[in-house]
């Protein structure tokens, strides 16, 4: 069904919370419930619903959601699933605007009963035009409310960022989450949308696509119910704001896996793959490649050309990213003359001077990397550009000359780089370059060069809705 945008605000914006089934006793999912929202500085009134205690967590504990005194706009539940159909009703009756089903046993079991519990909890909340996210989910968050409406108090660590994250999969939701934290990566919602009663891909696309915090949204999918919904919906807003999907579920294997997981059967590959072409959505096929382009896509202009060089101050790192670069339908440019010319002057003669370019005999001038770097930025046949630098001890000086970089104006060329070193050497000076928004930075060169051709092949897919 459609979600009007005021329902999917109350949603993701509460201003007061009920955690239906929470708990003080750690051995359960509603006591982790609590502690998100209250570690989690949800500025809201949090209420926890549970008729065997007074207090939990140091806050009035109530027997039930209908004797609340308060309006409720969200409700969490995390009860066993037979009783999830007298909650909804009672959730109803007080005017809850928006609820999060953590609850699992519904249409992802083999048993019958759980596929006609999914359908009458939807048949209960579709008629009042409530959104739920779940069943069977770890929950969700919206950093820019400081709302974590999950069992993992850990996300609300994460940073908030312009990243919308929109999974099937918890367990993804987790490791996307560590693995950005690691990478001072920022969403702006996190949702476990599960086994769908009422919201899936296509509603929070439709969503995403109007929140002003959103610039990316990232999709993490098994099995789809409804593809056609989710196509139509990308295609109504191809352009607007970046879509990246990983699909997963495609072999055989895979596909039952799917079913017994989130209820859905996962479907062939290729047909989705074409389908996602079509719809403006980048197909990505890992979770380094999909966070890593989230990442680039959030940060970077977009090349107006498949033209890359690559430019290294060892030469290994740089011929491993040309191979990718070539085989992932790049080209590593001839430079015009007067920019070949410059760095003729640059480099001796003995240095690989043409595209891709050994720094080598220059990395511990910080002048010459500089000089280098700002021909190459104002070359007309360069798209895009890879950088990478290994730290030495002669070259440990060699990162600050980047900071002409912070000055610079009308850059609008994708600068990816590798800059690598021991922590502590270069890492404030990496993050400052990068919170400017001036180079999108990895841990490889490989992983660096995957990301430009993954950036070009987003702009094919724009153009070719021409």
């Amino acid at each position: 069904m459609d979600m009007k945008m005021s329902s999917m605000n109350n949603l993701f914006n509460p201003r007061s919370v009920a955690v239906i089934g929470a708990s003080e006793n750690p051995a359960k999912l509603g006591f982790h419930v609590m502690l998100s929202l209250t570690k989690g500085g949800f500025p809201g009134m949090v209420i926890p619903i549970n008729p065997g205690s007074k207090e939990i967590l140091g806050l009035k504990t109530f027997p039930s959601i209908t004797e609340l005194p308060y309006e409720i706009d969200l409700a969490i539940v995390v009860l066993p699933a037979r009783m999830v159909p007298a909650i909804f009703e009672e959730c109803l009756a007080k005017g809850v605007k928006g609820m999060v089903l953590i609850t699992a046993g519904f249409k992802e079991i083999e048993d019958p009963e759980g596929a006609d519990l999914h359908e009458q909890l939807a048949n209960i909340v579709n008629r009042a035009h409530v959104p739920v996210i779940g069943p069977n989910t770890f929950g969700m968050i919206n950093l820019h409310a400081k709302l974590n409406a999950s069992f993992t108090p850990e996300f609300s660590l994460l940073e908030k960022g312009i990243i919308g994250l929109v999974s099937q999969s918890g367990g993804m939701c987790h490791l996307l989450s560590f693995m950005a934290m690691r990478d001072d990566i920022g969403f702006s919602k996190i949702v476990g949308i599960g086994n769908r009663l009422n919201v899936d891909f296509a509603q929070m696309v439709d969503y995403l696509m109007q929140d002003p915090d959103t610039d990316v949204i990232a999709l993490y999918m098994e099995g789809i119910d409804r593809p056609r919904q989710l196509i139509h919906t990308a295609k109504t807003y191809r352009g607007k704001k970046p879509i990246i999907a990983y699909k997963t579920g495609i072999g055989d294997i895979g596909n039952r896996a799917s079913r017994s997981h989130t209820g859905s059967l996962a479907g062939r590959g290729e047909i989705y793959s074409g389908a996602f072409s079509q719809a403006g959505i980048l197909a990505l096929n890992d979770v380094e490649a999909f966070l890593d382009t989230a990442k680039a896509l959030a940060a970077s202009p977009l090349p107006d050309g498949a033209g890359v060089a690559v430019l290294s101050s060892q030469a290994g790192p740089g011929i491993a990213a040309a191979d990718i670069c070539q085989t992932g339908g790049l080209d590593a440019v001839s430079f015009t003359q007067e920019t070949q010319q410059r760095i003729n002057d640059i480099l001796p003669p003995l240095a690989l001077r043409t595209n891709p370019v050994d720094m080598g005999p220059a990395w511990y001038d910080s002048e010459a990397v500089v000089g280098i770097l700002q021909a190459v930025m104002g070359d007309e046949n360069v798209a895009g550009i890879l950088l990478f630098m290994m730290f030495a001890s002669a070259n440990v000086d060699s990162i600050k000359g980047l900071s002409f970089l912070l000055k610079e104006t009308g850059q609008n060329k994708p600068l990816i780089t590798c800059l690598s070193a021991p922590p502590g050497i270069w890492d404030e000076h990496v993050k400052q370059l990068e919170e400017a928004a001036v180079l999108v930075n990895f841990p490889t060169p490989e992983r660096a060069a995957r990301v430009m051709v993954n950036l070009n092949r987003y702009r094919n897919l724009m153009i070719s809705q021409w």
